[in-house]
């Protein structure tokens, strides 16, 4: 109850925070006015309000740093206190040269009462500032007259070449009649007499060529004053009877010691051109927790002025928090299943039924025999099935039930995986024109995809059957292998299984992995059915005929089926009937059936140990001949980690091959370690044991084949498709009485 009210407390915040960043934007957007050419105005009112036949005053700042509470809340009212005829930044106004560092001096400097000028500093070039400090106030360099007296800006970055500047500016000299003459340039001339904490060489005036051309220039103009920032400190010097100040104290970081601390300096000037200063210093420091809150406030602040990028972002980082808290705090949630589900209306009439795959026969593999079985299973029991495809070029002309998808892109007769068009109107017109009572997924992208959106748009249950542990086929994705291992894969599981109505999963290995990567629909464990009584009646003569065809005497056969890929771990069984091989005397022979891409590769290594009389890549066999094979073994090997559930264990067992497999979630379901099998981890020496102990002990691996048999009989292919139909007719009657009760 308690973590409950902390939520609903949460919720409201947020929504305020969401009304009051919109209010807020509204309220900057309309009282606010665009930037251009600020100095322009600023100077219409200085030279309307000084007049060369009275005094006036000013003021100069330095490393004001957008600083909001120094500069803004501390100097601001003491300069509008102090009425001076005008306000100079020496240099560093911003933090950085961003828009929304511009944007939120403009609010600061709207605070201030007198006119004000800016040098074109350090900070003000940064971040590609100088087409916005152009934009926004004017002129890199640039001189204007106040009363008797003339200010002088300089472009100390290097944006604007120094020896055009210094032509410039002796040219206006040479005709000047001012009676005093202030230099601003950012960065300083000198280096302080003391050191200085942090500085370098590049905070300083350069190149040297530059600093004593100008330099001679002040002395032979006599400049009354040249005034620096860039420093953040205070320091004055006298060349040739000019002052010339470092001022760095108006908002950014100092040292609160004799040399840095927050200030300002204030300028008097008479009408005869007689100059004086002052030092005006601040004398409290600001507390640094203080100083982390201002830095966090203008973080958020600048956020406001940067435009409407930004500001959307942030406000659709509150308004997802909001949503979430929401979902948390309002909305109620069953864990459980509705056991008030009644399936009965949807099993007692045929259903129609679209099943969606990106692999399918011809291609022999694991989910395409799976499919092909719940299709033949789902027709003898009176439903409709439209199986949507890859086409292939080996495909039978013609198909009844299946709707071939040409591809975009063929990837070879051995892929798993062919780029199917899911963008063929035609397609999409077929699978309406269908009518499907239900849309089953057999994979979490492409044609999956389709098949989902399809499901949305038609408003059919939509289930999904993971079949494929997509993190280990992470070699075929042109992606960052451990990016797409340890985070795309189960995150594209999560989101795909979660828009679906249910999720059919092999074993109860595979359904705690989906609720571990967070998938919360209904989930129901049902395994692949075999086609056991085919098993049963495989001739023995047919067997014997298979035996001398490939020469076989009197040895014992394992056999083993699966893609010749990565994925399938091929390498670690060869390495282990190596190892066999030296350990036993009993004559073997290993029988590897199936076919892929690393065929010629899988190959040379057998060839380099001289496993020739030991092992044989088979290739592929016709799905027709298969029982045949199974039954030409004594055991089944297998090593693959990469199974959901390990279909082809199912068939050896049918065949009353025991099974030797590494430990995995497709396996451990399946194998029962000393019963039908043994499952070991992935180590070489235990797994050859265990096959050792199968070859060489008759009377074991007689025992673990009746074992087999038995066990393989309790998943047979019409039970396979009367259990999924049920898992149908549950997710028609969830998705009917969501309808019902939404009216």
């Amino acid at each position: 109850m308690k973590n409950r009210r902390v939520l609903k407390l949460l919720f409201y915040l947020n929504l305020i925070t969401v009304i009051l960043l919109v209010g807020y934007k509204t309220y900057l957007n309309l009282l606010i006015p665009d930037m251009e050419a600020l100095h322009t105005s600023q100077v219409d009112r200085i030279q309307g309000t000084i007049v060369p036949s009275e005094p006036f005053r000013f003021a100069v700042v330095g490393n004001i740093n957008n600083s909001v509470g120094i500069f803004e809340e501390r100097i601001i009212p003491m300069l509008n206190k102090a009425s001076p005829d005008l306000v100079v930044s020496a240099g560093n106004a911003v933090s950085g040269g961003g828009e929304d560092k511009y944007k939120a001096l403009q609010g600061t400097l709207s605070h201030l009462e007198p006119p004000f000028l800016l040098t074109f500093g350090e900070n003000e070039y940064d971040n590609f500032g100088s087409f916005r400090f152009y934009d926004h106030f004017g002129p890199h360099f640039y001189s204007v007259r106040a009363g008797s007296s003339r200010l002088i800006f300089l472009d100390s970055t290097g944006k604007t070449t120094w020896r055009w500047q210094v032509r410039w500016l002796e040219d206006l000299l040479s005709r000047d009649n001012s009676k005093a003459r202030f230099l601003f340039v950012g960065h300083p001339l000198f280096q302080p007499d003391t050191e200085t904490l942090f500085a370098d060489e590049d905070d300083f005036l350069h190149p040297e060529e530059f600093r004593q051309t100008l330099l001679k220039l002040i002395e032979k103009y006599n400049i009354d004053m040249v005034f620096s920032a860039n420093l953040s400190l205070y320091h004055e010097r006298q060349y040739h009877g000019s002052t010339v100040i470092t001022t760095g104290g108006a908002g950014g970081l100092v040292l609160n010691n004799e040399n840095s601390f927050y200030h300002y300096v204030d300028v008097q000037v008479s009408p005869e051109g007689e100059v004086s200063h002052e030092l005006v210093r601040l004398e409290v420091g600001q507390h640094p927790v203080l100083k982390q809150l201002e830095s966090l406030w203008f973080f958020i602040y600048s956020l406001f002025y940067a435009g409407y990028v930004n500001f959307f972002l942030l406000v659709a980082l509150f308004l997802m928090i909001t949503v979430r808290l929401y979902s948390a705090v309002f909305l109620g949630k069953d864990y459980y299943p509705d056991y008030d589900l009644d399936p009965q209306p949807w099993l007692d009439k045929p259903m129609r039924v679209a099943m969606f795959t990106n692999n399918y026969l011809p291609f022999i593999g694991g989910v395409p025999i799976s499919i092909e079985r719940l299709r033949k299973g789902l027709q003898a029991l009176g439903d409709k099935l439209l199986v949507i495809a890859p086409s292939y070029r080996e495909q039978p002309p013609e198909e009844e039930g299946v709707l071939r998808v040409a591809s975009l892109m063929d990837l070879g007769e051995n892929s798993e995986f062919r780029l199917a068009n899911i963008f063929l109107p035609h397609t999409i017109r077929k699978v309406k024109d269908f009518l499907p009572d239900i849309i089953h997924l057999h994979h979490p992208i492409w044609l999956g995809s389709l098949g989902l959106f399809m499901a949305r748009r038609l408003k059919v249950p939509a289930v999904y059957t993971y079949h494929t542990r997509l993190e280990h086929y992470a070699h075929f994705v042109p992606l960052p292998v451990l990016l797409f291992r340890n985070l795309i894969s189960h995150a594209l599981i999560r989101r795909f299984a979660n828009k679906c109505d249910a999720i059919i999963v092999p074993t109860y290995s595979t359904e705690e992995y989906l609720r571990i990567v967070g998938v919360k629909k209904p989930t129901y464990v049902q395994p692949t059915g075999i086609e056991y009584q085919k098993f049963q009646q495989v001739p023995g003569e047919k067997v014997e005929a298979l035996r001398k065809r490939l020469g076989l005497g009197d040895e014992k056969v394992f056999v083993s089926v699966a893609r010749l890929s990565n994925e399938k771990n091929i390498d670690f069984m060869i390495d282990a009937i190596h190892s066999l091989r030296q350990k036993t005397d009993t004559p073997f022979r290993f029988l590897m059936i199936g076919d892929g891409h690393q065929r010629d590769r899988l190959q040379q290594r057998i060839n380099e140990l001289k496993l020739g009389e030991h092992m044989t890549l088979v290739g592929s066999v016709p799905p027709e001949e298969m029982a045949t094979w199974y039954k030409l073994g004594d055991a089944f090997l297998f090593a693959s980690k990469s199974e959901t559930q390990g279909m082809v264990i199912l068939e050896a067992m049918a065949a009353g091959c025991p099974v030797v497999a590494v430990r995995s979630s497709g396996i451990d379901d399946v194998v029962r370690d000393g019963y039908n099998g043994f499952k070991t981890p992935e180590k070489q020496e235990q797994w050859v044991a265990r096959v050792q102990q199968l070859l060489e002990n008759d009377s074991l691996r007689r025992e673990m084949s009746d074992h087999a048999l038995g066990f393989a009989r309790d998943y047979s292919v019409e039970k396979f498709a009367r259990d999924v139909r049920e898992i149908y007719a549950l997710a028609l009657a969830a998705r009917d009485k969501k309808r019902n009760k939404n009216g």
